[in-house]
């Protein structure tokens, strides 16, 4: 069954690869990064009673959340089996998150969430209570929440093409002025005690 959807998956070529697509990406990733912000530090609120917990990037958002819908967006316009798409749901947000954690730590020397106390954890980047929860998130988002979506960038899509270049600068900014504030801390390993 794996097979077939592989031998059947068609790459994108260059020529497909434009500036709507683009501007497509930047939209749901920004709109996705920012709730996952909004989220994480409604999660640190009820948890430990403070909203606003360390970022690694100065602006309101969190790319982990941006780039595993974006991901599971593309991979969903292949019409997947609804198993496959569990499974993606659940892999594709763990992969990243692990990735993440760990790209992290080895430049940073800093962890913005651990794990390490939580049960079935994986070198304090993911857990797998955490993971079922990105499961339950990544699905609901697919099949719920973006439809809305959608339905919202349809309605600001003439703004947005005038807009999104300057987005997609400010992230670049953010990153840069982001990496350069952290390489700056001096090479001692930190540990956020809240949860990512």
């Amino acid at each position: 069954m794996i097979m077939s959807y592989v031998n059947n998956f068609e790459f994108q070529t260059p020529d497909m690869i434009n500036l709507e697509s683009a501007a497509d990406f930047i939209f749901y990733f920004t709109l996705y990064s920012l709730a996952g912000w909004l989220l994480e530090n409604s999660y640190n609120y009820f948890t430990n009673g403070k909203f606003l917990k360390e970022n690694f990037l100065f602006g309101p958002f969190k790319p982990m959340y941006g780039f595993a819908p974006v991901i599971l967006i593309y991979l969903d316009k292949l019409e997947l089996h609804w198993t496959i798409v569990l499974i993606l749901c659940f892999a594709i947000p763990t992969i990243i998150e692990y990735l993440s954690g760990a790209l992290l730590y080895k430049v940073f020397r800093r962890r913005w969430w651990d794990y390490s106390d939580s049960p079935l954890q994986l070198h304090g980047h993911i857990s797998l209570p955490f993971c079922i929860c990105w499961l339950v998130l990544a699905y609901s988002c697919l099949k719920w929440i973006h439809p809305a979506v959608e339905y919202i960038y349809q309605a600001a899509e003439p703004l947005w093409y005038w807009i999104w270049p300057a987005v997609s600068l400010y992230f670049i900014a953010d990153l840069v002025m982001a990496v350069r504030k952290h390489s700056m801390v001096p090479d001692t390993i930190n540990t956020i005690d809240t949860i990512d």
